[in-house]
């Protein structure tokens, strides 16, 4: 009898711990993957991130077990031409009843890095065909990386990094409308450039650039309470100095108009050594299933010194609103820290 009781004990507190484990995960959720995008749709979330030489996408109910997820090549470049090279920063968006993805590439000239357009009329991302729409034009034809799009009052807008000129001494942040999910219209305008002084850290030494390289990169846009914030990535990501940045616009303001857009002197999110994460960026933000937790998505590394490398691991953990209505990111969270799961519908 007691082997009986101690083995329905030991039976029921491993189904405990087991039950506990799936409520919640640590960071980071897989080894490595820079610039992670993830959308939450129809009872999934999918998921995909830089691997510089084709397009993934991830397929998960639960973004704590990214892991362990459904994966698939979605595109791969071909060998030459002016997409073939350096893929970076992917995002899925269902738009207009399609998905579509955005990358930049090149031919393996970075001073060639543009915009580029992938369209899937299925239901599941993971199926159907991904068809090249081409390039994504922005006014000027400048380089251009880091392409998000954001749907606002029925507009959709087109939001990127990219240079004023044609040589590489800073890169800017960029809004333009857009005529449908792969044209844009009118002029671009530039709404942040690198002016504080973390904002400014990242010395090439690089013979055929300027010394120093300031950085506005990986514009997201959150709405909430009547504003929406654009949270950016500053500095170089090859420093130490790799940064969150916020710029605020009133929902009612002219998003075209450089003025409506007022900057945090500060930044909203940075390393934390005591936690050992280091170089936190180039963001993306979900809701949890049931609508009702707002998280972030970022990359960072795990010790000093590891630079825009495969060392980049993707992380996430739940932000809330400050009194003003701004978003409150907190600090990073330590790898191995349970967080719990991101709250569901059950």
């Amino acid at each position: 009898m007691r082997r009986t009781i101690f083995f329905l004990v030991f039976f029921c507190s491993a189904l405990s711990l087991a039950a506990q484990d799936k409520q919640v995960f640590s960071n980071p959720i897989l080894p490595s993957g820079a610039d992670p995008w993830c959308i939450y749709k129809d009872g999934y979330y999918y998921y995909t991130h830089t691997t510089g030489r084709n397009i993934t996408l991830w397929k998960t109910r639960s973004i704590a077990d990214l892991v362990h997820a459904e994966k698939k090549v979605v595109f791969t470049p071909p060998a030459n031409g002016p997409y073939s090279k350096e893929i970076w920063a992917p995002e899925v968006h269902f738009l207009e009843g399609k998905w579509y993805i955005y990358f930049a590439a090149d031919s393996g000239n970075n001073n060639q890095h543009r915009l580029w357009v992938l369209e899937n009329n299925t239901a599941d991302p993971l199926n159907g065909n991904w068809i090249l729409k081409g390039k994504l034009y922005t006014p000027d034809d400048k380089w251009a990386i880091d392409g998000s799009v954001f749907n606002y009052n029925g507009q959709l807008y087109l939001i990127w990094s990219g240079w004023e000129g044609d040589r590489n001494g800073e890169q800017d942040i960029y809004i333009c409308r857009m005529k449908n999910p792969w044209t844009t219209e009118g002029e671009r305008v530039r709404i942040s450039k690198p002016e504080f002084d973390w904002e400014k850290h990242g010395d090439l030494h690089d013979a055929n650039n300027p010394p120093h390289v300031n950085v506005n990169e990986g514009p997201e846009v959150l709405e909430h309470n009547g504003k929406l914030y654009l949270i950016y990535s500053a500095s170089g990501c090859w420093t130490e100095f790799y940064a969150l940045g916020m710029l605020t616009a009133d929902a009612n303001s002219d998003l075209l108009s450089a003025a409506s857009w007022k900057k945090n002197p500060e930044p909203v999110f940075s390393a934390s050594r005591e936690n050992g994460v280091y170089a936190p960026g180039h963001n993306s933000f979900f809701v949890s299933p049931d609508g009702k937790e707002n998280w972030i998505l970022y990359h960072a590394n795990s010790k000093p010194g590891q630079g825009c490398g495969g060392f980049r691991s993707p992380r996430t953990q739940p932000f809330t609103w400050k009194p003003d209505g701004s978003p409150d990111f907190g600090t990073p969270v330590k790898e191995g820290v349970p967080i719990p799961v991101p709250s569901s519908k059950n």
